[in-house]
């Protein structure tokens, strides 16, 4: 059986989120990261009908891609992760599907203020392994692959 042929993707790169309406989202590749993790505030867990919910607000004002809406799911998790100081943490997370390079797949997120970083997204190994060549010397290499 042959192996499937991995796609080259560089340091930063731009993925689309179709569940949450949206594209074109600056995300920097990030090998030394387990999990992956997007921008969000206003975070919180709702009882509803004798269940919890997760509430959320994805991006902030300063994002093209902001809507200023809370997205809800009772598919979530807590996590406990190491920051990018080396500090353990807790956080939500949640499963959606992501499409870059014309392919789309799930890929877990957790919930983070990326607020002071210069990309609101991160990719961590849980979406590359399998699927990516990481090439530090390139970017954006989705975006010149569809013009």
């Amino acid at each position: 059986m042959a192996k499937k042929q991995k796609v080259t993707i560089g340091r930063v790169d731009e993925i689309n989120l179709p569940e949450f309406g949206l594209e074109s989202l600056s995300s920097k590749i990030d090998t030394g990261a387990a999990l992956s993790a997007i921008h969000c505030h206003s975070i919180k867990v709702v009882e509803k009908d004798g269940h919890e919910e997760l509430w959320f607000k994805l991006l902030d004002k300063k994002h093209p891609g902001y809507q200023n809406k809370y997205y809800k799911t009772t598919d979530f998790r807590e996590r406990k992760i190491r920051n990018s100081f080396g500090q353990e943490q807790m956080r939500y997370s949640i499963t959606t599907n992501v499409n870059v390079f014309g392919m789309t797949f799930p890929c877990e997120f957790t919930l983070a203020d990326r607020d002071k970083m210069n990309y609101p997204c991160l990719i961590g190994r849980n979406m590359l392994k399998g699927r990516f060549i990481v090439d530090v010397t390139k970017k954006n290499l989705s975006v010149k692959k569809e013009n």
